[in-house]
């Protein structure tokens, strides 16, 4: 039984050790609002804005009733709970109740470094709990952690999970309905245009070449081909969404059906893929590690008052568990002495 391969876990820091260090960074983020801002989460918003203005202002208006105001009621639906479920879970803080309550974010605390720190413990109390992971994004520890979003510039956890569940399904139901819209239009352009110019407005027009949009508030001419320009463009940005969009959304539905968090999913593939690495090298692992105690078995020598080459067993119980991969959070305890 190989049980020295393995690393110990700290439940306090060591003193003296400079691995334990606790090094000062900027303040913790709030929320999501907190600056600055991601690359993913601007473009984000620049593609919902540019989406909402194509959809309200030149495609749907082109409809024939009464399809228009339906599509007005199906598509407005979908923006506004996507803007409402958005904005809710950027503002929301997902961090532990524990920590909302005693971190003051106006100033800063120590940060987690690897390469410095093998845990996260601040006044002697560690703050990984079974349901808590500290994120280094965002500075502190998340409750019910899922992931860390940068479309949404936070982390996803149990305060906001569902805010960010249906931001994600109202934001495919409303790519898809863009699609089916600006596909009708593209098809009937060609087959009926007439169909497709039946506001007031166009009366005063001559000929299909000449068509309006921003209807009925602001009509602005454009050409047709402009038109048509704008709806290939759109809808090749809005089929990119939509795939986006769905295999996330398809993820997260496999996920709660099997009653997992996407950082738990993450945990399981890699610890199967370090027991295919183990099965590859010939050197399965021989230490059962459970999810809240693992005991392992030393065989230690005695050189004290014992017979020389003495070996005695001694069963230690973990409270945390051992760390399988590099990059997950865990305390660690470590041993206070050892035997000389």
């Amino acid at each position: 039984m190989n049980c020295f391969s393995q690393r110990l876990r700290r439940t306090s820091p060591v003193r003296g050790s400079s691995r334990t260090e606790l090094i000062l960074s900027k303040p913790p983020r709030i929320n999501g609002w907190s600056w600055p801002p991601q690359a993913f989460q601007v473009v984000g918003w620049l593609l919902y804005s540019y989406l909402a203005v194509v959809t309200f202002g030149i495609y749907v208006p082109l409809l024939p009733l009464p399809w228009s105001r339906a599509v007005y009621a199906l598509t407005a639906l979908a923006f506004v709970v996507h803007f409402v479920t958005h904005v809710a879970a950027v503002s929301i803080d997902p961090a532990d109740a524990s920590v909302r309550a005693k971190h003051n974010y106006s100033s800063p605390i120590p940060l987690f470094d690897r390469t410095k720190q093998v845990h996260v413990i601040q006044d002697l109390r560690c703050y990984l709990c079974p349901k808590v992971k500290h994120c280094g994004v965002c500075n502190k520890c998340v409750e019910d952690f899922d992931h860390h979003c940068k479309w949404l510039n936070t982390c996803v956890g149990g305060r906001n999970y569902w805010y960010f569940f249906v931001a994600l399904s109202s934001a495919t139901l409303g790519v898809f309905l863009l699609i089916v819209v600006i596909l009708f239009i593209f098809i009937q352009h060609y087959l009926n245009p007439s169909s497709l110019r039946t506001a007031p407005q166009f009366d005063s027009l001559l000929g299909n070449n000449t068509w309006l949009v921003f209807l009925p508030l602001a009509p602005i001419k454009t050409s047709s081909a402009g038109l048509l320009i704008v709806a290939f463009a759109t809808v090749m940005l809005s089929f990119t969404s939509l795939l986006l969009l769905g295999h996330l959304l398809g993820f997260h539905f496999y996920l709660f059906c099997k009653g997992i968090s996407t950082y738990d999913y993450i945990k399981m593939q890699r610890q199967k893929a370090a027991r295919n690495q183990d099965s590859e090298a010939g050197n399965p692992r021989d230490v059962k590690v459970s999810n809240k105690v693992t005991k392992v078995r030393l065989f230690l020598p005695l050189s004290l008052s014992v017979a020389p080459h003495t070996v005695i067993c001694v069963n230690v119980t973990f409270i945390c568990p051992l760390k399988n991969q590099e990059s997950s959070v865990d305390c660690e305890p470590a041993l206070s002495q050892s035997s000389r």
